[in-house]
């Protein structure tokens, strides 16, 4: 087809007018952006000129594609807290504001995914599937927005939830020194909501490398990433980042409380996370304080911890269980931030390295813990069958140590301290094995009513596991009460106390067969060479009237001077034999 020039003049007269109209519709904008400069750099902050404009915790971007949160707002300069590596960073190098704040993505897509504070998926597994994005910082639920604790959080560890019972809602401090099995007890806790409707958001504050690779192995074996998500930072990452963890998994875990569904929340270590804001005060100039620590250390962790709580009906009813972990140095709970930290919780479990050495594991020590909220929460049955239970095993404990001292003990107190030893022998529990409520109710009655005191120490173990076995036959209608009833009554507990006897009859000593008494003949023990006892028949004694034959040997003169001589009867006397001198 051949177009004539007239027609191929229309079209770009056509073309042209078209530009003209888009062009005069156009308006451009001006946008004022605010550009600052580095004047210096160190390790994890960055010391930036020329914002006047900035703002307390908003995010600023480097050079890179990195980020900063303004910490320190002076007149002059600003404190910048750098989210990521500052190898490439050198002054003179451009600082842009960006008008927000520090900000998490959050939603149902991070489920199963491991991440970092700022959003980035750590697990290989693409882009995150993300709702929206909530700031890091949030304010707390006002009072009136509060519900009370009313439900039991079952970790599945036997002497926490028997003895230092925890709550939805509440903050319960795990404290202890290294290597006694704090992580542990925050696993096992996270495995023990399978099937729960609980969603659990594991923090990782600091932690090695290798540490938060077990972790990590321990939820996928167990089938517990598909209602966890995992905030990790390492050791070697820059302090800022630490810093900002534990808020951007808390803003995670209260997107699902609002939502109304229940959270459980695991902060690991939060000595880490006192450190990194130790170290971003001091090369910021901040004032040091005790232990060189700012003046406002209590405050970042009470701001962060006063978010769990337990919402109103009308709000949704969901709540945030925290609980935070801490590491204390040489047992000295009476720290700095153990005491903050202990102050700040509804309770703390303290793990004792001294239980941790002779097997008692988990090492709760049961004295030095307290749940000042779960109490309230703890499910009746559980008050019923553990009641004294927690008073028995203290007693014991303190006649243990009395003991230790070669004391001569009486039966009562005897038997108190083979009551306590059996007690312990229950509370033990393998790593990353939850116990169900009602195998938990059956041992803990079981104890209560001393079914366990005839089984031999050394058979306890498989005495327990029977009984945990046996605990699947309870009646389906008697675990149904185990969660609603409001006292567990006498029916049940009579049924339960059958099931666990029965359980335990195989693990009873058998009674020893009683020796055949012949009459006139009497069992006197006599000692072998073997040193055995052999019942030998002894005579039937003489009568008065009959004299008695004198069978008693006697000695020569010349017999030896040191044998010794047995007495001989007093009706015969006879004198004794003299020993001629030389």
């Amino acid at each position: 087809m051949i177009m004539t020039p007239e027609s191929l003049q229309d079209v770009y007269d056509g073309v042209f007018a078209g530009i003209s109209q888009v062009r005069r519709a156009f308006t451009p904008q001006l946008r004022t952006q605010e550009v600052g400069t580095i004047t210096s750099v160190a390790t994890g902050i960055a010391k930036v000129s020329g914002l006047p404009g900035v703002g307390f915790d908003e995010v600023v971007t480097f050079p890179g594609d990195i980020s900063g949160i303004a910490f320190n707002v002076d007149a002059e300069e600003i404190g910048v807290v750098l989210l990521g590596d500052y190898w490439n960073l050198h002054a003179g190098d451009e600082v842009q504001r960006t008008g927000r704040v520090m900000d998490v993505a959050v939603g149902d897509g991070l489920l199963g995914r491991v991440i970092d504070p700022l959003g980035r998926p750590l697990d290989g597994k693409g882009p995150l599937a993300s709702e929206r994005r909530l700031p890091v910082e949030r304010p707390a639920p006002s009072i009136m927005d509060r519900a009370p604790v009313t439900e039991p959080l079952q970790t599945g560890i036997k002497v926490i939830d028997a003895l230092i019972p925890v709550g939805r809602g509440q903050r319960e401090l795990i404290l202890g020194d290294r290597q006694t099995g704090k992580t542990s007890i925050a696993i096992s806790a996270i495995l023990n909501q399978r099937g729960q409707n609980v969603v659990c958001v594991y923090c990782a504050i600091g932690q090695s490398a290798s540490a938060v690779a077990k972790a990590v192995a321990s939820l996928r074996e167990k089938s517990a990433m598909e209602y966890s998500v995992l905030v990790v930072t390492e050791g070697s990452d820059p302090p800022g980042l630490t810093y900002v963890a534990p808020y951007a998994a808390t803003s995670i875990a209260e997107f699902f409380m609002e939502a109304g569904r229940d959270v459980l929340i695991v902060y690991d270590d939060l000595t880490h996370h006192a450190r990194a804001y130790r170290e971003m005060s001091l090369l910021l100039r901040r004032p040091p304080g005790r232990e060189a620590f700012p003046g406002d250390i209590f405050y970042i962790h009470s701001r962060l911890l006063e978010r769990a709580t337990h919402l109103r009906q009308d709000l949704g009813g969901g709540s945030l269980t925290a609980l935070p972990v801490i590491e204390t140095e040489a047992q000295d709970i009476s720290a700095y931030i153990p005491t903050n930290l202990i102050s700040i919780t509804d309770g703390q479990i303290y793990l004792s390295p001294s239980l941790f050495e002779l097997g008692a594991l988990p090492a709760a020590d049961v004295g030095k813990s307290v749940s000042r909220v779960g109490g309230k929460a703890q499910r009746a049955a559980y008050r019923a069958v553990a009641g004294d239970l927690k008073l028995a095993y203290a007693q014991f404990e303190e006649l243990e140590g009395f003991s230790r001292f070669g004391a001569r003990l009486d039966d009562n107190t005897r038997k108190i301290i083979d009551h306590g030893r059996r007690i312990r022998a229950c509370l033990k529990q393998p790593e990353f094995n939850p116990v169900s409520v009602a195998a938990q109710i059956t041992i803990l009655l079981a104890l209560t009513e001393t079914l366990f005191d005839p089984v031999p120490l050394d058979q306890m173990t498989y005495a327990e596991h029977a009984v945990r076995a046996a605990a699947e036959q309870i009646p389906a209608d008697v675990r149904g009460r185990f969660e609603t009833a409001a006292t567990l009554s006498d029916e049940d507990r009579k049924t339960i106390i059958a099931i666990a006897r029965q359980a335990l009859t195989p693990f009873q000593p058998k009674p020893e067969a009683k020796p055949v008494e012949t009459p006139g003949v009497v069992a006197k023990p006599e000692t072998k060479q073997g040193g055995e006892s052999k019942p030998e028949a002894e005579p039937k004694p003489h009568s008065e009237a009959e004299p008695r034959p004198d069978t008693t040997p006697k000695r020569d003169a010349g017999s030896h001077p040191d044998t010794p001589e047995k007495p001989r009867p007093e009706a015969e006397p006879k004198p004794k034999a003299q020993v001629k001198d030389k």
